[in-house]
């Protein structure tokens, strides 16, 4: 784990950042607040590629909570079959759609305890909703975000709430709005898990990282 870098280097990397890209979007494809919750509830251990072939057909038959009830969970389940654990999220996706009809009036609520307390929507999956969404700067540390924020000392941390906070914390206020992004892109496209394009990075010379390549 890298030390904590310091304010001045954390406006260099996150200007660098801003300048290649100033309005970052998440890749997982919706229509409303509600399909953003259904894609990244069954994103869990899936890819997001894998989420938007699967959700292209179904969010064009369902894409609010009641009519994902009168498409029912058998008429889901053969649209998600491809996805990891799509039993289970199935299940999930019913329950919360039922939720949402019965006490929100088929809307989905903007607070982040409201959303926790949805069936298969962990803290993650909030701060995604929220950030996506609604705009507030959540930070949803997924695998990507906790090694580049790990590597880099961008901001370290021994779980993903400790690096969460970290970027809370750390990462200068104008940034937090569009940081989660650019940290989860970073960690997707260049600074990839097995051999970092350290040669292609555009904080190269800023990163902590000891095993850089060339």
């Amino acid at each position: 784990m890298a030390r904590q870098l310091p304010f001045q280097t954390l406006v260099e990397i996150f200007t660098r950042f801003r300048e290649a890209e100033a309005e970052p979007k998440g890749e997982l494809q919706h229509v409303n607040a509600y399909t953003l919750v259904v894609a990244v509830a069954l994103s869990a251990q899936a890819t997001d590629a894998g989420v938007n072939k699967a959700t292209r057909e179904l969010f064009k038959v369902a894409d609010t909570p009641q009519k994902m009830l009168d498409l029912g969970e058998d008429g889901l389940t053969e649209h998600i079959r491809s996805i990891g654990l799509f039993r289970n999220k199935a299940k999930n996706v019913m329950r919360l759609s039922r939720i949402l009809v019965d006490e929100y009036g088929g809307e989905v609520p903007s607070s982040r305890a409201a959303l926790q307390s949805l069936p298969g929507v962990g803290r993650k999956t909030a701060n995604v909703v929220l950030n996506m969404w609604w705009g507030h700067p959540a930070q949803a540390v997924d695998t990507h975000i906790f090694r580049v924020g790990n590597r880099t000392g961008i901001a370290p941390g021994k779980d993903v709430d400790a690096v969460e906070r970290a970027i809370e914390d750390n990462v200068p206020a104008e940034f937090q709005r569009h940081a989660h992004h650019w940290l989860i892109l970073h960690g997707r496209y260049t600074c990839v898990a097995r051999k970092p394009k350290c040669g292609a990075c555009l904080i190269h010379d800023l990163c902590k990282f000891e095993d850089k390549a060339a």
